[in-house]
């Protein structure tokens, strides 16, 4: 079985481990937001996604690091599972990881769809 102190420090590196992922997440979007922003190619439109590579670029990024963050937060899971050790709050991360992705994809597809 596991102590008490091991479920805390699990919990308290599972929450630096998912704030560091979504924090790495929105410095992605800010800097694709930059670059879709200072290209020459919508210079003239209305919005600074104005074109496909730009849509997907903002859709795309922030999301795969999402992804390996929640896919990271699992591998840890298991290990920590095959350890004997405390594992569910990291299984936890992983799923808020994933549905955080998730609705980070739907709500910019649904927003470039519209635009």
């Amino acid at each position: 079985m596991t102590a008490d102190g091991d479920d805390d420090q699990a919990y308290g590196r599972a929450v630096v481990y998912g704030g560091c992922v979504i924090g790495a997440a929105a410095l992605v979007f800010a800097a694709v937001n930059f670059w879709a922003a200072t290209r020459t190619n919508c210079a003239g439109a209305r919005t600074h996604l104005c074109d496909t590579p730009a849509q997907a670029a903002v859709m795309i990024g922030p999301s795969l690091v999402l992804l390996g963050g929640g896919i990271g937060a699992f591998v840890h899971t298991y290990q920590r599972y095959r350890d004997g050790r405390s594992w569910r709050v990291w299984q936890g991360a992983g799923w808020f990881l994933f549905i955080l992705m998730t609705a980070y994809l739907m709500i910019s597809a649904g927003t470039m769809s519209t635009g």
